[in-house]
């Protein structure tokens, strides 16, 4: 199999496939394609919706991260909660993160290796985006408590951590207010093998996407720049 994504400083839907492989062992070829004026071609080239991640399996081509996710779960039992109602809840928040929280996107967007502090917000807007942070931090807290940990649907690491996988970098990114136990959660997700190997080639990459870097910078003060000097 080949996954298609692109830069790992930036692209939070790449990250959810291939944090969840890495995780589980899965045998894949990594292909990076990086944002830049002609990523919507050369995404093309793979992906008919011209976007990434993408999961090429001999002649199966199969594109966005949930489908994917899916996909792999019909090969690997692992992927969900073998429990009936942890799965069902997982598959539940899974389905949340992926059509919901838009302003946690838009004002937060994925930069792994930046520290922001956000600008002030009218005052809707600041309300809308510290509910879907309270949102994020209760279902965080609803798993962990309902299913025991320490991941959010019991004991092992599945696709609704892989999903949530990205917000964590989000919170070290902008460092929202978020509980004890929400914290704790971001700091082992944090901490996992796959996730410090996708941060640390997140830091090492040297190109930048002007595009990212303009909505990052007009949305907060950046505090400080950990990833290597651009060339």
């Amino acid at each position: 199999m080949r996954l298609y994504i692109a830069n790992k400083n930036y692209s939070s839907w790449s990250l959810r496939p291939w944090v969840l492989m890495k995780h589980l062992g899965t045998a894949f070829e990594e292909v990076l394609v990086p944002f830049g004026p002609d990523a919507p071609q050369a995404f093309r080239a793979f992906s008919p919706t011209g976007k990434v991640p993408c999961l090429v399996d001999g002649n199966v081509t199969v594109w966005d991260s949930l489908a994917i996710v899916e996909y792999l779960a019909e090969r690997e039992p692992a992927v969900w909660p073998r429990d009936d109602a942890a799965r069902a809840w997982a598959r539940s928040a899974s389905a949340e993160m992926h059509a919901g929280f838009a302003a946690v996107r838009h004002y937060c967007s994925m930069s792994c290796g930046l520290r922001v502090r956000l600008h002030p917000l009218p005052a809707a807007q600041a309300q809308e985006l510290a509910s879907q942070w309270a949102r994020i931090d209760a279902l965080w807290c609803e798993g962990l408590s309902r299913f025991g940990g320490p991941f959010l649907a019991g004991s092992t690491f599945t696709a609704v951590d892989a999903f949530y996988a990205p917000v964590a970098f989000r919170a070290l990114t902008y460092s929202p207010e978020l509980s004890a136990t929400a914290q704790a959660y971001v700091q082992r997700l944090l901490e996992l093998p796959a996730m410090r190997q996708w941060y640390q080639e997140a830091l090492d990459e040297r190109w930048r996407d002007e595009p990212h870097e303009a909505e990052i910078q007009s949305l907060g003060e950046i505090l400080s720049d950990l990833r290597r000097s651009a060339p």
